[in-house]
């Protein structure tokens, strides 16, 4: 692939014309993140924006205590760090190579740059944000409105959709999920023990078949208990 096909796999990027994608690429490089590897740490200068070429990537923030709230989990495709391109100087949360992974990067000042010039991709960047902005509203009301079992039960059917499927993978580790939910792995397993004894799931190591989609989205409403 050339530089410039790299720079129209990642989503945003993909409909650009010809004389924006070259620009982009003549400024945009390629990096590799190992398994686990930290890309940026929260509070750091942000340098420039990302997006994913292969593997995932999770976004997340510690407290004080060293507790990892997840954010999000980034797949091939997906921007991400483009919030200090507009706004501030530091990251605002820390970036992590969830699989070996290969990433696009650009740098802050010469995107800002192009963005000067050219109002269309910078209302692009701002719809970007704003879609960011939902989705963090979102984890929001779910972290501190919803219970454990309705986060997980949306999540599971959000796997449903994405693999298409009602024998779904998990496509995380236990501990990571727990915290992309906002729990802990204890509490996980025992809920998705509960759901299996209730007939929603069946569990089988790392995947999970669902058993009752009708009773797996009134939990995730609200409409049941477990």
């Amino acid at each position: 692939m050339t530089q410039t096909d790299l720079v129209r796999a990642i989503d945003f990027f993909n409909g650009l014309p010809d004389a924006q994608a070259a620009a982009l690429s003549a400024i945009a490089h390629t990096e590799r993140a190992p398994r686990g590897k930290e890309i940026f740490r929260e509070g750091e200068e942000a340098a420039g924006l990302y997006g994913v070429l292969e593997g995932r990537v999770k976004i997340a923030k510690l407290s004080p205590t060293g507790k990892e709230q997840i954010l999000h989990i980034l797949g091939p495709g997906e921007l991400f760090a483009e919030v200090p391109v507009f706004a501030g100087k530091s990251y605002p949360a820390t970036a992590a190579a969830v699989d070996d992974s290969r990433l696009l990067f650009i740098p802050r000042r010469a995107f800002r740059d192009m963005l000067a010039g050219d109002p269309d991709l910078a209302m692009g960047m701002l719809a970007i944000l704003s879609t960011r902005l939902r989705e963090f509203a979102r984890k929001i009301e779910a972290l501190s409105l919803k219970e454990v079992p309705e986060r997980l039960a949306a999540h599971l059917l959000l796997l449903r959709g994405e693999q298409d499927s009602d024998r779904l993978r998990l496509d995380l580790p236990k501990g990571q999920l727990a915290a992309l939910l906002g729990t802990i792995p204890e509490t996980l397993s025992r809920v998705l023990k509960k759901m299996a004894e209730a007939g929603y799931i069946r569990v089988e190591g790392s995947q999970v078949t669902v058993a009752d989609t009708d009773g797996l989205s009134a939990l995730a409403q609200g409409l049941e208990r477990l």
